[in-house]
């Protein structure tokens, strides 16, 4: 088993879902039913039937695939404390913050529903009244990528760095016309490859401060404790030890750009050497071993994975 003390776990973001993620959970650990169950309920529409019956267009909307990825986010940390894998520090990418919230204790699951129902909720209304779109740059330093866009946004057309995942991808977001100014500069500087996301809203911008002011009146009246453990947060980059107003940070994190790479640099030199990824895919994997070197990264998605985690 890995030592707890120098063990992560990571919760991925949107667009990490897929059809019957989490379906071997569900179906053979009791706990995990029950967070699919204590979701539906919150939520007030039947988890399983979107996440297992429905279709892969349905489950990618912002309302319906947020909440799916959080309850199987939230069967795999079941799943993992079926196994006695154990952590002292989370740490989420963008939506991922919520599952790391239920982890550490800072809300309940029933809570973390509530949050994400009214979040996911907010952004779909503020997406469609500010559409948008998303692009992953490759092969360019983020600093480049920052003054390109300034320069852009200085021209008239917004576009801006919103997730900053590991030294070789930045994900930029903006308007429509905003992102193709970019494509187009970038590719002139010497970017790799630039893939448009399959998104119709620029998330982590400006474009999204509609959903940031709804969302923080409605989640004023959850609780939130301190957590039992370390928490890493997107916004700063790096260890999170004001929790004194956390609706407060959870809506500017709607609009904040996620500071991946910072908070990876941080958990690293703060000692932890194995980063055990909870939730659908293994994007944050992936991205943990591009950054880091000498440490151990991997997912938990599946009987499988999580056989494979339980053995580290």
């Amino acid at each position: 088993m890995a030592d707890k003390t120098k063990t992560i776990f990571l919760f991925s973001g949107q667009g990490s879902q897929y059809k019957d993620m989490g379906k071997e959970f569900y179906d053979t650990i009791p706990e995990c039913k029950k967070v699919i169950e204590l979701g539906s309920d919150i939520l007030g529409f039947d988890l399983a039937a979107k996440i297992f019956g429905g279709d892969e267009k349905e489950l990618s909307r912002t309302i319906i695939s947020q909440p799916a990825i959080l309850a199987m986010s939230l069967m795999a940390l079941e799943a993992a404390k079926s196994k006695g894998i154990e952590a002292s520090a989370v740490a989420g990418h963008s939506l991922g913050e919520y599952a790391a919230m239920a982890a550490s204790g800072m809300l309940t699951y029933e809570n973390a529903f509530k949050a994400i129902k009214y979040r996911s909720e907010a952004m779909d209304k503020a997406a469609q009244a500010n559409p948008g779109g998303m692009a992953a740059v490759l092969g360019l330093k983020a600093d480049v990528i920052e003054q390109t866009c300034k320069e852009i946004e200085d021209g008239g057309e917004y576009v801006t760095p919103v997730n900053y995942n590991s030294p070789v991808q930045t994900v930029i977001a903006g308007t429509a016309a905003g992102i193709e100014k970019a494509k187009e500069a970038l590719s002139a500087k010497g970017a790799k490859r630039i893939v448009p996301l399959a998104v119709s809203a620029a998330f982590h911008s400006r474009l999204m401060a509609g959903a940031s002011e709804e969302f923080a009146v409605k989640v004023k009246d959850i609780p939130f404790s301190t957590p039992s453990m370390k928490f890493y947060c997107n916004v700063y980059g790096n260890e999170l030890t004001d929790f004194s107003d956390m609706p407060a940070y959870l809506a500017k994190h709607i609009c904040s750009p996620v500071r991946f790479t910072s908070e990876l640099d941080v958990i690293s030199k703060d000692g932890y050497d194995t980063y055990i990824e909870l939730g659908p895919g293994k994007v944050l994997t992936g991205l943990v071993k591009k950054t880091l070197d000498g440490v151990t990264a991997v997912n938990v998605e599946n009987i499988d994975t999580l056989e494979k985690a339980a053995a580290l």
